[in-house]
């Protein structure tokens, strides 16, 4: 039988309708996350007794051993209480049940095994074992023309000192950590600033690098098993204000590490992060320019985009990496004393447990404070 255009038409309207029917629906991604915070809230300030100012890292710990209870945020001091930089020696501990903030850990301005000094830097880890893993890159007058190599430092989960990791590929170590733990083993992956490499009257280069650091985790507490330079020649330099301008922000998706280049104003990527034996150099950029503004701390969302601390203004940048897109902006801090408002008032941030939120460090007044 032939039927006319009319019929032909209809069956083909109606074949396409019922495969959209029984067809799998494609789910949508999460808004953006930035999107869903409504409020900001200053939880503490992060000074301690002996007066250490200049909040960095910023942990929220992952079990609860020791002193430290599951969901309390660690946050370090970069600065002393003359607010010199690099010579900042303490370790806060914020417990979210109580609202209180406790001293965790302090050591000595200098120990014999970090050559330099100490300055703990953005550098933390938390491990499952409860030991405690922080970056110094220290001065002995605040500035950069005095940076030593500086080392890791471990603390028990008592906040005892236990030991330090320092020489080799270790040069420095300033931005976040990445951590991947299996409890008896562990990867950290940290960015080092070249702070051994530089010469006193140049103190600018592509210095700048990103170590894969193998632990094994004994009863004498984390041992190096082996460090791997996975990325390189990421661009450094000192500066007055902010001690030195390097690579921060480091997160972990699969494979892939994420690195946020401070001088070239991007987010790079480095492949086969957890694997490869050579260096990436400074990977592939995902995302430059646009609204970052020197981009610092990265965390990842539960949506799965990056978040980017601005140091030059108070912004937060939502990045999606799959399409590279900067999605969303937040200012999460106003301070109207800095122009734009809040530059150079963020540094550290990181998810709140039940990933409604996050956690930030405001420089300018030394608090800690959370918005969700």
């Amino acid at each position: 039988m032939r039927m006319n255009g009319s019929a032909k038409t209809y069956l083909c309207w109606l074949s396409l309708v019922s495969a959209a029917a029984f067809a799998t629906p494609v789910a949508a991604k999460p808004p953006s996350f930035l999107d869903t915070l409504k409020k900001t809230t200053t939880l503490a300030s992060t000074v301690p007794a002996n007066g250490d100012v200049n909040p960095y890292a910023l942990i929220v710990a992952p079990v609860s051993i020791g002193k430290i209870e599951k969901s309390d945020v660690l946050v370090d001091n970069f600065n002393d209480r003359n607010n010199l930089q690099g010579v900042g020696t303490t370790i806060v501990d914020y417990r979210p049940a109580t609202g209180t903030i406790t001293l965790f850990a302090s050591v000595p301005k200098t120990l014999a095994a970090c050559p330099g000094g100490v300055g703990l830097t953005t550098a933390m880890a938390v491990l499952k074992s409860g030991y405690v893993i922080v970056g110094s890159l220290p001065s002995t007058d605040g500035t950069f023309k005095t940076a030593g190599p500086g080392c890791l430092i471990v603390f028990d989960a008592n906040g005892k000192f236990i030991k330090t990791f320092a020489g080799g590929a270790i040069d420095g170590p300033w931005g976040n950590t990445a951590l991947v733990d299996h409890g008896g083993t562990a990867t950290l992956f940290v960015s080092e600033i070249g702070a051994g490499k530089v010469p006193a009257a140049a103190q600018a280069g592509k210095l700048a690098s990103v170590i894969r650091i193998d632990l094994a985790i004994g009863t004498d507490g984390p041992s190096i098993t082996k460090e791997t330079v996975i990325g390189d020649g990421f661009g450094e330099r000192a500066d007055k204000d902010v001690f030195v301008v390097g690579p921060t922000g480091l997160v972990l998706e699969g494979d892939t590490l994420y690195v946020s280049d401070a001088v070239g104003n991007a987010v790079n990527a480095i492949p086969q992060a957890l694997t490869r034996t050579t260096s990436a150099g400074t990977g592939t950029v995902i995302s430059k320019d646009g609204k970052f503004k020197r981009p610092l701390a990265l965390e990842k969302a539960p949506n799965g985009d990056l978040l980017v601390i601005n140091a030059l203004d108070g912004e937060i940048i939502e990045l999606d990496p799959a399409t590279k897109a900067q999605i969303a902006a937040r200012w999460i801090n106003t301070n109207r004393a800095q122009t734009p408002p809040g530059s150079g008032n963020l540094f550290g941030v990181a998810l709140t447990p039940n990933g409604k939120g996050i956690y930030f460090v405001n420089d300018d007044v030394n608090t800690l404070a959370v918005a969700r």
